[in-house]
């Protein structure tokens, strides 16, 4: 933005215009650049960066984002039939606030929707009772967890990381015949890494008023520590700022630059 700004300055000599002019000509071109850029980065797209290793390996932590906000946005009696909004599909992977703490965006990927029938057996996933082809999923133990890798069946507790009372009270209702039934105007989504993600089997449904947008492609991804972003004090940010500058060149990730997600 610097530089853009220097350019107009040093030609403003060669074209000179009226004095009444020239001050509201910059007010009105800076204010109309401010504009467009917020409406862009807060209606259309917006960056978001990968903080933990639920998605892997399709997203790894320290993957940057562009995120599609139009797709999934609630389309008005006009606007629905004049922009591409739809709703989110199975397999699809979304970003969105976390039910529990709306304040907190998490990505994960869309497994049922409204009306669905969701069961896990030993890791496989059942929806409407045929057994799903998932090439995105990854799994870093043979351990079977009880009530992850064959959920519903096993009653939500502590002993199983089920720390959601809300959720732990609410779910025997959406059960039926061994199946969870995913309710109107909402998801169940998961990670692709499906032993170390929490998903819906620990904190439910996704309101569709929740879902943000969709992934586009990753615009930078750079080797990061998996706790780098719990770290809250602003030395830790500034020593990993200073990690960045003198390793953007060895640790970025340049294969995955420009990658589309799916």
């Amino acid at each position: 933005m610097d530089r853009a700004k220097t350019a107009v300055t040093e030609q403003t000599p060669q074209t000179p215009t009226p004095r009444s002019e020239g001050p509201r000509g910059a007010i009105a071109e800076w204010a109309v650049t401010i504009i467009l850029l917020l409406f862009g980065t807060t209606t259309l797209v917006q960056a978001f960066v990968i903080p933990t290793g639920s998605m892997e390996d399709t997203l790894l932590i320290g993957d940057h984002l562009l995120v599609d906000k139009l797709s999934y946005a609630p389309g008005g009696a006009v606007s629905a039939h004049l922009l591409p909004y739809r709703e989110p599909k199975h397999g699809d992977i979304i970003v969105f606030r976390y039910p529990v703490d709306i304040k907190q965006t998490f990505v994960k990927r869309v497994i049922g929707v409204p009306g669905d029938r969701i069961r896990l057996v030993n890791k496989q996933v059942y929806r409407n009772g045929e057994k799903l082809y998932e090439p995105y999923t990854f799994y870093k133990t043979d351990f079977i967890d009880p009530y992850r890798d064959n959920f519903p069946s096993v009653p939500p507790s502590e002993m199983y990381n089920v720390r959601n009372e809300k959720w732990t009270q609410e779910l025997p209702s959406y059960i039926q015949g061994g199946d969870i039934v995913v309710p109107p105007d909402s998801y169940f989504a998961m990670g692709d890494n499906r032993d170390v993600s929490y998903d819906s089997r620990y904190w439910g449904f996704i309101p569709r008023k929740n879902v943000i947008g969709r992934p586009m492609f990753i615009y930078w991804s750079f080797v990061t520590p998996p706790d780098q972003y719990q770290m809250r004090s602003a030395g830790d940010r500034l020593g990993f700022l200073a990690h960045i500058i003198i390793h953007f060149f060895d640790e970025t990730r340049w294969p995955r630059t420009l990658r589309i997600v799916r």
